[in-house]
């Protein structure tokens, strides 16, 4: 599986200098973090779940999580699980068919709703379980973290030796983690619970939603999440916590809840002036139509882009695009983070970018490095000349 594999050779010969690498359910868990991405939310209940995957992969669904927790109702908790049996059967009976099945299908995730859940759907699955890559965990909290990935621990433990590592990822969206009073204690006691699992732990997710409505809030599409203060307040202490290069987490960033083609742009300038900006002047690819939502979404994408985080939850194909695109490494940045990896032998301390328009200081952009470069694998980098809006829908963006 690669990100962007829709494309045509020839296509991926002229936008990417250095295309996406492969990688499946057994990639080394530090690049398999940074595959997730964009992860698209479906009801288990949804009839169509199956088929629905199936055609979505073929236009570059990577990451899917299935949903047995606040998509369903609470008196349909019975019927989502069959559901998710009869899924994964008809993906796994595909999957056989195919010539390359670790390719066929995107990374499958499943949202429990406790740990006694997780505990009983594994083993109701069965050999069904080797289908998923991980389970996500809702309203995590240090209370209940540690019966979940007690739960992936012990099925690892005595997994099968050829079959995947099965990996949790964590939200957070309680309220003792966004209410100021109790946020230092439950933040850093959830630390210590999942380095206690670290190898199982794929993701850290942030649930922004859960947050906004502990105070009644909800952002429009016009707005970012980090412009609502008391969450904006609370991710960063998570950044703070989880995001530290020498003992942190991949971090994904919070749900981007509006779709549609509908709605003004109220937002073209900001827009034009970031995203969409093109280096030195040259002309770039203009959005001849796009509308709030997708306004808000990019201008988000780029602000969690800005603050290390990687990854986005989303809940329609529309967003799928946007956001892989968004992560795909610039030609400006590779070249800058290769050359600072590159003279990293103490033979200077600071160089002139092979751009021209910066100073690259080794030490301190050491670690900004490394990222890009990991970034940049899963992502791939564009050619000088490209930008990440030559990735998108012609029906969205033409040129100018």
């Amino acid at each position: 599986m690669r990100y962007f594999d829709y494309l045509t050779k020839e296509q991926e010969t002229s936008l990417f200098y250095s295309p996406p690498v492969s990688f499946n359910q057994y990639t080394a868990k530090d690049l398999l973090a940074y595959a997730v991405g964009a992860a698209l939310y479906m009801p288990a209940t949804r009839s169509s779940v199956a088929e629905d995957i199936l055609k979505l992969r073929a236009s570059g669904l990577v990451t899917v999580i299935i949903d047995l927790e606040d998509a369903i109702g609470d008196g349909e908790v019975c019927f989502a699980e069959e559901s998710v049996i009869r899924h994964l059967s008809f993906l796994s009976a595909y999957a056989e068919n195919e010539p390359d099945p670790l390719n066929s299908l995107p990374l499958i995730f499943i949202r429990v709703r406790n740990p006694v859940q997780l505990q009983q759907l594994i083993f109701r699955l069965g050999p069904l379980v080797t289908m998923l890559t991980g389970f996500v965990f809702p309203k995590f909290t240090a209370e209940n973290g540690a019966d979940f990935f007690e739960a992936i621990a012990d099925y690892n433990s005595s997994r099968s030796y050829n079959a995947p590592v099965l990996y949790g990822m964590p939200i957070l969206e309680s309220a003792p983690i966004i209410y100021r009073e109790s946020r230092p204690g439950s933040l850093l006691a959830i630390r210590d619970l999942l380095d206690d699992y670290r190898d199982y732990v794929l993701n850290v997710r942030i649930g922004a939603t859960d947050f906004s409505s502990l105070f009644g809030l909800r952002r429009s599409p016009e707005i970012s999440i980090y412009e609502l203060a008391p969450v904006r307040d609370c991710i960063s202490e998570i950044l703070n916590i989880f995001g530290r290069v020498e003992e942190g987490y991949v971090i994904s960033g919070p749900v981007w809840e509006y779709f549609g083609n509908k709605g003004r742009r109220s937002l073209l300038p900001p827009l034009r002036q970031l995203p969409f900006e093109e280096p030195f002047g040259r002309q770039t690819r203009e959005v001849s139509r796009v509308s709030s939502a997708v306004d808000g979404l990019i201008r988000e994408v780029k602000l969690d882009k800005e603050n290390g985080i990687v990854g986005k939850t989303i809940i329609h194909p529309s967003q799928l695009r946007p956001v892989q695109a968004m992560y795909s490494v610039m030609h400006e940045e590779y070249v800058d983070a290769l050359s600072i990896i590159e003279s990293n032998d103490g033979s200077r301390g600071v160089f002139k970018s092979e751009y021209f328009n910066k100073m690259n200081e080794i030490k301190p952009h050491l670690n900004w490095a490394k990222r890009i470069l990991q970034r940049s694998q899963v992502y791939g980098v564009l050619h000088e000349e490209q930008h990440f809006t030559y990735l998108l829908p012609e029906n969205e963006y033409t040129h100018v």
